[in-house]
């Protein structure tokens, strides 16, 4: 086993929990022991410095139970009465169990437009990323109460794995009910041989997938693999592992049998490319010699060092940075409007509140938002 493929390696870990680990598929129950010995890991995790954001499926499945909904296949409507149900018992028991080793938990309903939408997305990352900063455990489902047809993930593999790409997550884990991807079904296919590292999703791999589990959980090894090719394009390791017998991710750290899928860069590189090439700028920033200085440093644009600001851009948006006679340094991401933006350049950051009127971040622009040329 590899550095990379340890769970340990990982400064922030996106951990996906499967309806089938989480909930008696017949009683609608919570397993309450399988949960505090999640809670065990997590604690150990971030014992050792590590962020750790949970994304938890099992609401529909504990909620249409109260509610006394038929077995079988729900209605749009019935999926999303039971999910609201059922995520104020999830929420509660995960506090519960996180909170017995001083814990916090921090509820957060995700939409597919959430994640598409540049304004929500950048909301939704600071969100995160302030939770994390206080110490807190951010508990993520998809928002099924609002969701539709056309806008819902339909499975949390793949949220996971947006909100990983979303935070620059390091690792993200899928804990399910089989050890890993296999060259075919396991369940179908007795000569079915585990496979230990993936470096590519290709149509060889995809064809290993098999079929969906019955029940309540919408996932399948199909939607694995989806998720985890949007990890390996924004540089994200993932690992697809039992999580059946208590503390999962101890197992992991062990050396149980898993899949690791391994991306040839790192978060920070991957989403730097992605805004080097993939985002059309709106505007630009002008800056002063010290703030030149500084950014080849590697520090943050700070205001003060803005001494122009052209264009018409939101916050979120790609911005080219440059210097005041013309010379084009990169570009990067705008904490503010191009409004904002012009009121504010010059100023200090103590003095930001003071000239908007709202506390808003320090940066114009922060140092993991930009890539020089």
């Amino acid at each position: 086993m590899t550095a990379r493929m340890k769970l340990e390696s990982g400064r922030r870990v996106v951990v996906k929990i499967g309806t089938v680990l989480l909930v008696d598929q017949e009683k609608g129950t919570i397993h309450r022991a399988w949960l505090e010995s999640l809670a065990e890991d997590v604690s150990r995790l971030r014992g050792r410095g590590q962020e750790v954001i949970i994304v938890t499926s099992g609401a529909i499945a504990v909620g249409r139970r109260h509610l006394n909904l038929p077995a079988g296949p729900l209605r749009l409507d019935e999926s999303q009465a039971a999910a609201a149900t059922g995520m104020v018992r999830l929420a509660h028991a995960y506090q519960e169990v996180l909170g017995q080793h001083g814990m916090t938990v921090a509820q957060v309903l995700l939409t597919l437009d959430d994640s598409e939408n540049r304004r929500r997305y950048i909301n939704a990352r600071n969100t995160l990323n302030s939770l994390l900063g206080l110490g807190a455990v951010p508990l993520i489902n998809e928002n099924d109460t609002v969701a539709t047809d056309e806008i819902r993930f339909g499975d949390n593999d793949r949220l996971a794995a947006r909100v990983s790409v979303m935070v620059s997550a390091d690792i993200l884990v899928l804990l399910s009910d089989i050890d890993g991807l296999y060259t075919a079904d396991p369940d179908r296919d007795p000569d079915a041989k585990p496979i230990p590292q993936v470096t590519a999703v290709t149509p060889e791999i995809e064809a290993m997938a098999g079929r969906v589990q019955a029940g309540d959980s919408r996932g399948g090894m199909a939607t694995k693999l989806a998720a985890a090719k949007m990890c390996l394009a924004n540089g994200c390791r993932m690992v697809i592992a039992d999580g059946k017998a208590p503390c999962a991710l101890k197992r992991i750290e062990d050396g149980a049998r898993a899949t690791w899928f391994l991306p040839s860069a790192t978060p920070k590189a991957a989403r730097k490319r992605w805004i080097a090439g993939a985002l059309k700028p709106t505007g630009a920033v002008v800056l002063d010699a010290g703030a030149e200085k500084a950014l080849r440093s590697g520090k943050s644009l700070l205001p003060a060092g803005v001494v122009g600001v052209e264009g018409s851009f939101q916050r979120g948006d790609a911005v080219i940075v440059k210097t005041a006679d013309g010379r084009v340094l990169g570009r990067g991401l705008a904490a503010y409007s191009a409004d904002d933006a012009r009121r504010i350049k010059g100023y200090k950051t103590s003095e930001i509140e003071a000239v908007l009127g709202y506390r808003g971040r320090d940066e114009l622009i922060h140092r993991d938002d930009l890539v020089l040329d």
